[in-house]
């Protein structure tokens, strides 16, 4: 019977602090991306500016590598039996992708712009049979450019 306290009580714990944790962090997110409100990232054909106003274009990029609880990844198991969306896995997606794009506008704070963005994703991590996923790593990828500022 202590045993199984034990184990509740750690679940427990587990999945609160997990779930602070993941609050904390999507505050964080949302406080950064006002800060970015006018570095729009797009993918567009064409630059939107005329030549003679770039300055400069350069290759920006962001990774972040986001891991899953263990209170999480056993709920993941359960909706895996049962059949329909995990929820937690979604969170974990969009806490990377957000994250990743963020870490790619903040290597090009003087650009106006960046263009043609990509997101790539991957799992991270030991796979058992069941195929659990541990990490998720998104890296997000684009062109800054920065213009020569008018007189």
């Amino acid at each position: 019977m202590v045993d199984l306290i034990i184990i509740l009580s750690l679940t427990a714990l587990g999945y609160f602090v997990g779930s602070w944790v993941e609050k904390r962090h999507y505050s964080s997110i949302r406080e950064r991306e006002q800060q970015f409100l006018r570095l729009p990232a797009i993918t567009t054909k064409e630059i939107p500016f005329p030549a003679g106003r770039i300055r400069s274009i350069k290759l920006v990029e962001g990774s972040a590598v986001i891991s899953i609880d263990y209170f999480k990844r056993l709920l993941a198991m359960l909706r895996n039996i049962f059949g329909g969306t995990i929820t937690s896995y979604e969170s974990l997606l969009d806490r990377a992708r957000r994250e990743s794009l963020l870490r790619m506008k903040e290597q090009a704070p003087e650009a106006a712009i960046i263009v043609n963005v990509r997101i790539e994703t991957s799992a991270i991590g030991k796979y058992s049979r069941k195929r659990n996923i541990g990490c998720l790593e998104a890296l997000a990828y684009g062109t800054a450019v920065t213009l020569v500022e008018q007189e």
